[in-house]
């Protein structure tokens, strides 16, 4: 059974930063991509960030360019975040999946695994 687990949320003023990070076990991703959603009080699960495993190609939403980093092997993948505003607050999923490639490592639908989530709390 393919478990993704989440650490490293909480509460942070505006311009702080967090770590967040993500561990899957019962499968091995060394292809496609894992990647890192969120979901903000009365929005839709929006992409974040993705780590395309093969040749390490690192995609970015607009909103979140040149503050947050995706890193990660092995069966993790970490999320660090700087620099935070109010409008990062949400709830953070990662998710994995062995055919998320291109510009379907973007799409929430490509991805088969999921974490449950954790809460970002950015105050301003």
């Amino acid at each position: 059974q393919v478990q993704l687990v989440e650490s490293g949320g909480g509460l942070v003023q505006a311009g702080g930063s967090l770590r967040l990070s993500c561990a899957a076990s019962g499968r091995t991703f060394s292809s496609g991509a894992m990647g890192w959603f969120r979901r903000a009080p009365g929005k839709e699960r929006e992409f974040v960030a993705a780590i395309e495993w093969i040749g390490s190609i690192l995609y970015y939403a607009d909103s979140v360019k040149g503050r947050f980093t995706i890193s990660g092997g092995n069966n993790i993948v970490y999320l660090q975040m700087n620099s935070l505003r109010p409008e990062d607050t949400a709830v953070y999923y990662c998710a994995a999946d062995r055919s998320a490639y291109g510009s379907k490592a973007r799409l929430p639908a490509t991805y088969d695994y999921w974490g449950q989530g954790i809460r970002v709390t950015v105050s301003s």
